[in-house]
């Protein structure tokens, strides 16, 4: 049976226990929720957040045959693909599932008339792929319907698929290569796991890396006639290497690395020499994400820099950057360039605007907005945009102290406002500032200042802030938390008296790790989908995820790393737990075990301490699901207004 369904097995086996140990607790079940200890919603909260809840995006997946758009959006329950001929046309959707997709992919210009994406059941990752024919307006399951499948990469000639695969054991993602009838072939059948980054020109090779951590991968090429693989990195050099591509005379390759520094460059490897070159070594942040045109022609990137997104082009025919018309400041996800390389999409996110789709004419260097979301009704020019702080913490860099950056809501009005902290989760992730319903209600109509900070661990500021909290360092960045709490205290604008914590994954780690630490100094937290103990979790994470989180936490195999994970995680210190809290998890996820949520709710309960638990069934890592999401929200607002303002 797979971990997911046993973890499932176990979330409602361990559920009527809590009533056994605490016979105050007040148990409902409605559909596929699960609620303990939480109040009904009262309908004035419900009304208020009903604009927010019906905020909405689009973000842009790639460019069809013909000419037009696919791109997701929401239209009922779950992200779907639909179909957009030209700016400001109707959306025309395509799918209608009732779990959402991803990975959308759609052929390229000569191939199949349709495109490739993944989907799962009830959150369990458990992803399939299927073939949309857009001829026949059918889709059909490429994969086996049982393993994990992820990253489907088209060939050139749009006529196969590679993508990375559990099959073969549950545990290795191998690389397969699948045809539009659902035959599949492996490639790579190695210990580890295993990704697709692009074809060559004719289709002869295959560049695939096997993901090692965030600091390390080692790229490689494959030739698919003998099998023969060749690295594409240096043994000696340990370093992170992301999105290669082949340039399209075959000759040489365009990846993402920080081989040579402290940042992720965008780098040209010539294949016949192996000599490299960097193509943004002028710009001092990283290099996240990068785009060709299928002449060759053009190529735009994307550098996050201080977690704002900056979008380049270069024609690659002369080595210069053409100038692009002014974009939003905020957040980019390039779309891919058109066929005839002339439109290059974005979707464009910021702090005040959701996701749209927007396109540039490169011969005219026009930005055009073809799609423009909804946001509820609401005045968008009530939304509040952060501002970047910098404060000071515990440890020193060149004999100054480091600074920890975070955004900052600030509400309309005088203070002193209560704050909540908003700890973003991966570790090897970075908060930054888009656009976030939840936030925007928390200023404007509870009027709470946010902060959300990206405490050490944290990716977009260079390699080794990065690795700052790995292994045995992980508590430092508990201390990044205390270290703000220290600059609430000094704004005469907050309440450092009512200050409350929310993360999920690794975030809600650290919202249980912040309340055993610094219980006295906070209101009350909320932990999403969070790390309880790091011994469970590592022992009970699906199998193919275990060594890589082992890479970052450390090996639990270990007596001595054992030790120090125990002592460390907030389970085995759950009676320093005095606050509030609220527990939110998905029964089916597959990276942080509903086990995890469970154990901490029972510990925090057997101390007599409050806690509030939401369990959905048909979720995972997190809520995909609207119904789900707004009732999660409308509880979490309900748990601040109890609990952190007193209404």
């Amino acid at each position: 049976m797979r971990a997911s369904l046993l973890t499932l097995a176990l979330a409602f086996a361990a559920t009527p226990a809590f009533a056994a140990d605490a016979p105050d607790v007040q148990r409902v079940e409605v559909g596929n929720r699960i609620s303990e200890n939480i109040p009904a919603i009262p309908e004035t909260l419900a009304e208020r957040l009903a604009q927010y809840q019906n905020t909405r995006g689009a973000s842009a997946a790639g460019w069809l045959a013909d000419g037009s758009l696919l791109i997701t959006t929401r239209f009922g329950e779950t992200n779907q693909a639909h179909r957009l001929r030209m700016a400001g046309g109707a959306r025309e959707q395509l799918t209608f599932f009732k779990e959402p997709i991803n990975s959308l992919r759609p052929a390229p210009a000569g191939g199949a008339n349709g495109f490739v994406f993944g989907k799962d059941v009830g959150g369990s990752e458990f992803w399939q792929l299927f073939y949309f024919d857009l001829d026949t307006r059918t889709a059909r399951m490429l994969t086996d319907g049982r393993s994990r499948n992820q990253g489907p990469v088209w060939s050139r000639r749009g006529d196969r698929i590679a993508y990375g695969t559990t099959r073969r054991n549950g545990r290795d993602t191998d690389v397969h290569i699948v045809d539009l009838d659902g035959r599949s072939v492996p490639v790579v059948e190695r210990e580890g796991a295993w990704f697709v980054a692009g074809w060559s020109p004719d289709d002869s090779q295959l560049l695939v890396s096997q993901y090692i951590s965030i600091n390390e991968s080692r790229p490689y090429l494959v030739d698919l006639a003998s099998g023969r693989m060749t690295p594409l990195y240096d043994r000696r050099r340990p370093a992170a290497y992301f999105g290669l591509a082949f340039a399209a005379d075959g000759r040489g390759l365009y990846y993402v690395s920080d081989e040579t520094g402290e940042f992720r460059e965008l780098r040209y490897r010539e294949l016949a020499t192996g000599r490299t070159r960097s193509l943004s070594a002028h710009i001092p942040w990283d290099v996240t994400q990068f785009a060709l045109s299928d002449d060759g022609a053009y190529l735009a990137f994307v550098s996050n820099e201080d977690g704002i997104d900056k979008v380049h082009l270069l024609d690659l025919r002369n080595g210069g950057e053409i100038a692009l018309p002014e974009l939003p400041v905020g957040l980019v996800g390039l779309g891919g360039f058109s066929a005839d390389s002339r439109r290059l999409a974005l979707t464009l996110n910021s702090a005040t605007s959701p996701s749209d789709v927007y396109v540039i004419d490169l011969d005219a260097a026009r930005l055009t907005r073809w799609t423009e979301s909804e946001v509820g009704g609401l005045d968008a020019s009530r939304f509040v945009a952060p501002t970047l702080i910098r404060y000071p913490t515990f440890d020193q860099v060149d004999g100054r102290p480091r600074t920890i950056p975070a955004f900052y809501y600030r509400p309309a009005g005088e203070g002193p406002f209560p704050v909540v902290i908003n700890i973003h989760g991966g570790p090897e992730a970075q908060a930054r500032p888009g656009f976030n319903p939840t936030a925007q209600f928390l200023v404007n109509e509870l009027k709470v200042a946010v902060l959300v900070p990206n405490v050490r661990g944290s990716s977009g500021y260079g390699k080794t802030y990065l690795q700052l909290d790995n292994g045995y360092k992980r508590e430092d960045a508990v201390k990044d938390i205390g270290a703000l709490l220290d600059w609430i205290a000094q704004q005469p604008e907050l309440d450092a008296g009512r200050v409350g914590v929310q993360g999920g994954s690794y975030g809600g780690y650290m919202v249980l790790a912040s309340m055993v630490h610094y219980n006295d100094r906070l209101r009350a937290g909320i932990n999403v989908v969070g790390i309880s103990n790091f011994v469970t979790f590592l022992e009970n994470t699906e199998s193919y995820r275990r060594d890589l989180r082992r890479a970052e936490y450390g090996d639990e195999r270990d007596p001595k790393m054992r030790a120090f994970l125990e002592r460390i995680s907030p389970l085995n210190n759950a009676d320093r737990i005095s606050r509030p809290l609220f527990v939110a998890q998905g029964a089916n996820d597959p990276r942080v075990p509903a086990s995890e949520a469970e154990q901490i709710v029972r510990a925090v309960r057997g101390n007599g301490g409050e806690v509030w638990y939401l369990l959905f069934k048909d979720e995972g890592h997190g809520f995909a699901k609207k119904s789900n999401a707004d009732y999660y929200n409308a509880a979490s607002m309900l748990f601040w207004q109890t609990h952190l303002l007193g209404d």
